[in-house]
């Protein structure tokens, strides 16, 4: 199949200065070479979305709604074609490529129907005020290889309804994703409001640092978020950074232990363990530690690793060579750290596929336990009792999300509400969608997404206050 090539810079779908090869992670051959921006080029869509951002604010926030619905519409014509792609240069299976794909869609529709009315908070003899909200600017969007659709959609989607302009940086090791989202926008949005430049992880500085750039919404590790923050201070650029995470699943003794294992699991090895949300460490109440890990480890056993174009496959290849040689550190982390009671081998042939691996009777103190591994080798820790699994959850510098299980709804809110993460689930994980407001606790991110309070991120704050 063809795939989607060019940059798009001012309406334009142009080739690039350079180019990237895109390798398939299921076989480790390339599939396509598409384009990539230089410096020039990415100045130049910074300075077409500057320019275009007035007119595109001027427009009116019903119009804007409406050409993003023809957006959505087009999305979904194409939706085949961009499930294809993804399955190709991402590696995901097939059943999760047209979850992502479906979802993309839907976060274009849900924010197309929001709106952030002008509120007024006082109107009496003395005076009138209002609170309203205004664009910021140009909006320069960094998203990650896990989500190549998905992710970047839902940092444009709301950031073009509240009237910014945008300049979208893909992840280099699955561009084609959103060149193709581009070349889906090239004839409905006006030139200039969407610009996407590819890169080989070197124009990030430039585009954070960027005078004319008001905002940077980033998905990515806590490393580069540090680093953006810190190349946006001169400016006091606003920012969304959402950051790693090593999400705690905490499992008390009353569970259903084979019900509750199979939902872990599948919240633990979606898209093989890389998603930012994916449980991570498991906490496991002493009486059931033993009958809950056999549980995980059939499971393991059971499934299907493979390409993600082949339908019965459940787990498909880490995505690109760095993260395959990280899963394999971790695996050698597990087995001088704990004991591996399934997987823990490479799979044979080309491709970068790494068999589920469960690892029991490890603690705290290993990086397997202490650090995100973003593969599918999942450690499951011993606890005393829900007091001892919560501090342990709670022990980590991250929290972005985690999940309670328990048969007890009370006993399970309360301790869900001691939770320290922006987002803490009750006997599910991973549940999420646009209307949900999506935010990181301590290193694990700054800001808000999704939601009504996500959109508002966009914009300036404006009080208008009248005298009588």
């Amino acid at each position: 199949m063809s795939f989607a090539d060019k940059l798009l810079i001012n309406g334009q779908l142009v080739a690039g200065d350079r180019t990237i090869e895109v390798l398939d992670p299921a076989t480790g051959e390339a599939i396509a070479v598409v384009a990539c921006a230089s410096e020039s080029q990415a100045q130049a869509a910074v300075a077409a979305a500057k320019s275009a951002q007035p007119a595109w604010e001027a427009l009116g926030w019903e119009a804007r709604m409406a050409l993003l619905l023809i957006y959505a519409d087009a999305i979904r014509e194409r939706a085949q074609e961009l499930t294809e792609v993804m399955v190709r240069e991402q590696g995901k299976p097939l059943a999760e490529a047209q979850g992502e794909v479906y979802y993309t869609e839907a976060f274009v529709r849900y924010f197309a129907s929001l709106n952030l009315p002008i509120s007024t908070i006082q109107d009496d003899a003395s005076g009138k005020i209002e609170v309203g909200h205004s664009a910021l600017g140009v909006v320069v969007g960094i998203s990650p290889w896990n989500f190549p659709a998905l992710v970047p959609i839902a940092k444009l989607a709301p950031a073009l309804l509240c009237g910014n302009t945008v300049v979208l940086k893909p992840a280099p090791t699955t561009p084609i994703c959103t060149l193709l989202l581009a070349e889906i926008a090239q004839p409905i949005f006006p030139a200039g409001v969407v610009n996407v430049v590819t890169d080989q992880n070197d124009l990030g500085t430039f585009l954070t640092g960027h005078p004319d750039v008001a905002k940077v919404t980033f998905t990515g590790s806590t490393a580069t978020g540090r680093k953006i923050m810190a190349n946006g201070a001169a400016t006091l650029k606003r920012l969304t950074l959402e950051l790693g995470g090593n999400d705690a699943a905490v499992i008390l003794s009353d569970v259903n232990v084979v019900a509750t294992a199979k939902k872990v699991f599948d919240a633990s090895f979606y898209n093989a363990g890389q998603a930012c949300l994916a449980i991570k460490r498991v906490y496991v109440e002493d009486s059931i530690y033993d009958a809950f890990c056999d549980a995980m480890a059939l499971l393991a056993e059971n499934a299907v690793v493979g390409r993600g174009l082949e339908m019965s496959t459940q787990i498909g290849p880490m995505q690109n060579p760095a993260q395959f040689e990280k899963a394999q550190y971790f695996i050698e982390v597990a087995k001088r750290d704990g004991n591996i009671i399934a997987g823990g081998t490479i799979s044979e042939g080309p491709g970068y596929f790494v068999k589920p691996t469960i690892v029991r009777d490890i603690t705290d103190g290993s990086e397997l336990v202490d650090h995100e591994q973003f593969s599918p080798v999942l450690p499951i820790v011993r606890i005393v009792d829900a007091e001892d699994g919560l501090a342990r959850a709670n022990r980590s510098p991250y929290g972005l999300g985690g999940s309670v299980w328990s048969a007890d709804a009370g006993r399970a809110r309360a301790l869900a509400a001691r939770m320290q993460a922006g987002t803490v689930w009750i006997n599910q994980h991973l549940k999420f969608g646009p209307h949900i407001p999506f935010a990181g606790a301590k290193q694990s991110g700054i800001g808000v997404e999704w939601a009504d309070l996500g959109l508002a991120e966009f914009t300036q704050l404006k009080v208008i206050n009248e005298g009588y």
